[in-house]
């Protein structure tokens, strides 16, 4: 019988993450074949959700409950999660009922038919509000570009995978994880299966614009150098141009007499170029920060206080 771990990052869900659990129970009943353990993460939410999920952690041996001691962000949550899973398979899912633990039976078969990891799609049926879908389409852009993401592949936040891509993922101890990198670099041999995106029924979602850019750009600074490399290319793409209007310059004086005049043009260029060369020293200065926080070893997650029926860490 195997052992299927479901991790679950809880923020603001005191309402809601007793409900997914009872979902993932009676869901799991019905598939006699799996064992199954659940990893409650508390991103330090304000409300009272580590109580909650506590709890169920007292009462039921198959349940973890994990307090971080400051709001890491949910990719961080995730990987705390993942380092108390014991699951030959694992499963992430939200905390807020919107992805289907009923279904979950899906994502299980496609790992059986030899896959590594499976990604839950909701097709045009996304139940996230505008900004949410908006941000996800735009993080889908920069993960095919950066990442080298199959255009056709969806990635989300309920997907299931197995035992040795979750210890390849572990490997990354570093301050600045992002799941989808961590996942995209370990395997090619991904799928999506469809399933039925809800409605929320409580609270909104925690992603804020500041927390998706986070996101974005733990994304492509911390798994690609191309932003790098596209700053190059900018560089000596105005290089040239700048060398091309120069020549132009000189032509039109030795041929014409003349010779343009007027600070508006002169202005403008100044602008552009001083533009150009701050957004390079700033992404230069992105990545040479992370490296600097790597190596001064900052924590992807601290927790406060792990809590399993029988006993406490």
């Amino acid at each position: 019988m195997k052992l299927v771990s479901f991790v679950i990052p809880c923020y603001r869900s005191a309402a809601t993450v007793s409900a997914v659990v009872e979902e993932i129970n009676s869901t799991m009943a019905a598939l006699p074949n799996y064992d199954h353990e659940i990893i409650l993460v508390n991103d330090c939410s304000p409300d009272n959700t580590f109580s909650v999920i506590e709890g169920l952690a007292r009462a039921d041996k198959r349940i973890t409950a994990v307090d971080l001691a400051k709001n890491f962000g949910q990719h961080a949550a995730i990987m705390a999660g993942l380092h108390h899973s014991r699951g030959d398979y694992i499963v992430c899912l939200d905390d807020d009922g919107q992805t289907p633990a009923d279904e979950v039976g899906k994502l299980l078969a496609k790992l059986e038919e030899g896959y590594d990891v499976v990604y839950a799609s909701y097709g045009h049926h996304k139940q996230h509000s505008f900004f949410r879908n908006f941000g996800s389409w735009l993080n889908g852009k920069m993960t095919e570009i950066m990442l080298g993401k199959p255009k056709e592949l969806s990635l989300t936040s309920y997907f299931a995978a197995q035992r040795f891509i979750i210890d390849e993922m572990l490997r990354y101890e570093h301050c600045f994880p992002y799941v989808m990198g961590l996942v995209l670099r370990s395997t090619k041999n991904i799928c999506n299966v469809p399933v039925n995106h809800r409605q929320r029924q409580e609270g909104h979602s925690g992603y804020t614009l500041s927390k998706l850019l986070n996101l974005w750009m733990n994304g492509f600074t911390s798994f690609s150098i191309k932003p790098l490399r596209l700053a190059t290319y900018i560089g000596c793409l105005t290089a040239l141009i700048g060398f091309i209007y120069a020549i132009v310059i000189v032509i039109r004086y030795f041929t014409v007499h003349m010779a343009p005049l007027g600070w508006s043009s002169t202005t403008a260029l100044l602008l552009i170029l001083g533009g150009i060369i701050l957004l390079v020293l700033g992404l230069v200065g992105e990545y040479v920060g992370r490296i600097f926080m790597c190596v001064n070893a900052s924590p992807q997650y601290v927790e406060r206080k792990v809590v399993k029926k029988g006993q406490e860490e």
